[in-house]
């Protein structure tokens, strides 16, 4: 598995965080790791179809996201993951992932992505263990934002 595969998405989920968020992510430490979807968590899974065919998944929890939604929403108060906040989250998924798409266009590598799903508990998510380029995004005040990309090929 070839690190380039994550870079379009953690530039992606950079420049739209802190377009959102209106704070600037730091990056942590790119690993190869098993896939673990744990409770608590919010998973937003997108597929990649293409020159690259795969998933990304974005993982953070529930806290994280309520923080993440606030920001979205201008600091206004999110005290649960109702309907508009999972609408909101999902579509920071979409918005990072159509960004990183236009990037590996750029790069010469044409991919569509799917709608998000945002999955909220492992036996929703469906998934085998599978390994994945993983890269933790350290937001400040917010938290932590795993981007997980799964390639096939």
């Amino acid at each position: 598995m070839k690190a380039e595969y994550i870079n379009p998405f953690l530039e992606s989920a950079k420049v739209v965080i802190e377009q959102v968020a209106q704070v600037k992510p730091s990056t942590g430490q790119l690993a190869l790791k098993d896939v673990q979807f744990v409770e608590n968590y919010i998973w937003i899974h997108i597929g990649l179809n293409g020159q690259m065919n795969g998933d990304i998944v974005f993982g953070l929890s529930e806290q994280v996201a309520l923080k993440m939604v606030s920001a979205m929403m201008g600091g206004f108060a999110v005290s649960e993951m109702d309907e508009m906040s999972r609408s909101a989250i999902s579509e920071l998924g979409n918005m990072i992932s159509g960004n990183a798409s236009t990037l590996l266009f750029n790069q010469g590598v044409r991919v569509d992505i799917t709608p998000p799903k945002v999955l909220h508990s492992a036996q929703t998510a469906g998934y085998s263990a599978k390994k994945a380029l993983t890269v933790p995004l350290l937001i400040d005040g917010i938290g932590e934002l795993d981007i997980q990309v799964i390639v096939a090929s």
